[in-house]
């Protein structure tokens, strides 16, 4: 890659890159910070932009850090460590306001306060690569490096829970001396309150002596190792056999939720009590009304709805899930109803069928719930709706289309639930006119 003149750098992008113009093209340029004048290498090349990696700091802003973690520009797990935390947040804030008006057309009345927590050992799911490098002589344990299919060289990680964090070197030297080291591809992380699980997706059958340093791995760092041979429905324990079940809890509302290592929960537990927090103010859900938690995963909404008297639907698209949910609804003394539907096929007719509710709580996947808010109808559009989203810009999209249906944008704000990532995840208010 031949390194370019300098550019000045203008904004940030949705992914934490730095915005310029050159010969009349847009230039993405990773590394570089608004107001920066650097020099770039570009790594793919198209008609209208580029896309690059700075190869010079010229011009330094004043909200670029040192980086925290040794790996940072390596390892694709951060974007934003150069970047000054609270910057972090302004910058996802601002992505949110964008998106929300150059997609949606649309400007809420008010934007509430960001939500954010630690910035640094938060995350408490990950799904970690592993590769045997017979040129390095060792096995590797981390995420990928940038735009590329091989795995980081790292001994540590400044984002992962600290408890998880120091045994990435310990593992690799685990996995190194296994007879199935090149069966091994990935581990599943899941830390809960009370036990913290590595999944092991194993690709060939351990041996007497694979299983023993497993046991002795797990005793000495009090972790239980479970085991994947196939698919997500394949996954077991293996050691210890006896402990106690993974969970997170919501003490606001007296809940504690059991998952499964499979099963989706939030990445940073602590950020996600703030979250429902928020969620349950903006809802106002009161006991003589009837709600619909839409895409309910495990309950981590539809159980503090009910928690406050409220009649409470929850559905979901897994009929897995709905099955966790309805556990953990009992497991915590509520009556929940739950039911499982596919809400990217829904229409206006099955949505009726589920008849008239109060409110809605929305929390969908990156691909959002276009299907769901088009199929509202006046007869079954409930007064009021709270949608939580991981994607600013399906979000903008799905919020034109509710104004388009008489909703009016009451509020919207981010949470920084992925610290030193470019990941937004958002919470809007939205009330019939």
């Amino acid at each position: 890659m031949m390194t370019n003149d300098k550019v000045t750098i203008e904004s940030l992008d949705q992914e934490g890159r730095g915005i310029a113009h050159a010969n009349g093209k847009v230039i993405f340029i990773e590394g570089a910070l608004t107001g920066e004048v650097v020099s770039y290498a570009s790594y793919r090349k198209k008609a209208s932009f580029e896309l690059a990696q700075m190869t010079e700091l010229h011009r330094a802003a004043s909200i670029r850090v040192e980086p925290k973690c040794v790996h940072f520009g390596v390892c694709g797990g951060c974007s934003m460590q150069h970047l000054d935390a609270r910057v972090q947040v302004a910058v996802k804030q601002r992505i949110l306001e964008d998106s929300l008006e150059r997609i949606g057309r649309v400007k809420p009345e008010n934007m509430l306060p960001a939500i954010y927590g630690q910035s640094w050992g938060y995350r408490e799911r990950a799904r970690i690569s592993v590769k045997h490098v017979i040129k390095k002589g060792k096995t590797l344990v981390g995420f990928h490096e940038k735009r590329s299919s091989f795995v980081a060289d790292m001994q540590h990680c400044e984002i992962l829970v600290p408890r998880i964090a120091v045994l990435i070197t310990p593992l690799a030297e685990l996995i190194d001396g296994l007879s199935v080291r090149d069966r091994l591809p990935q581990i599943e992380v899941a830390a809960g309150e009370h036990v913290d699980v590595l999944v092991l997706r194993i690709m060939a059958p351990l041996t007497e002596e694979d299983e023993a340093a497993l046991r002795a791995f797990a005793d000495r760092h009090h972790v239980q190792f479970w085991l994947q041979p196939k698919g997500p429905e394949t996954i077991v324990p293996f050691h210890p056999a006896e402990a106690p079940e993974l969970s997170y809890s919501l003490p606001e509302f007296n809940i504690v939720m059991p998952f499964a290592p499979s099963e989706f929960t939030q990445v940073n537990s602590l950020l996600n009590r703030v979250m429902v927090s928020r969620a349950m103010r903006l809802l106002d859900p009161k006991p003589d009304e009837r709600i619909v938690d839409f895409f309910c995963g495990l309950g981590n909404f539809t159980l503090p709805i009910a928690r406050s008297g409220a009649s409470v639907l929850g559905i979901e698209g897994s009929a897995a899930l709905v099955g966790r949910a309805r556990q953990n609804a009992g497991a915590n003394g509520l009556s929940v109803d739950f039911a499982a539907m596919n809400l990217f096929e829904i229409d206006e007719a099955r949505l009726a069928s589920l008849g008239k509710s109060d409110k809605w709580l929305i929390d969908p996947p990156r691909d959002g719930a276009l299907e769901l808010v088009k199929s509202i109808t006046p007869g079954i559009a409930p007064e009021r709706i709270v949608y939580v989203s991981c994607n600013p810009a399906t979000l903008a999209r799905d919020a034109a289309e509710l104004v388009q249906r008489g909703y009016v944008l009451k509020s919207a704000g981010v949470m920084n639930m992925f610290p030193q990532t470019s990941h937004v995840e958002s919470i809007a208010l939205f009330e019939k006119a």
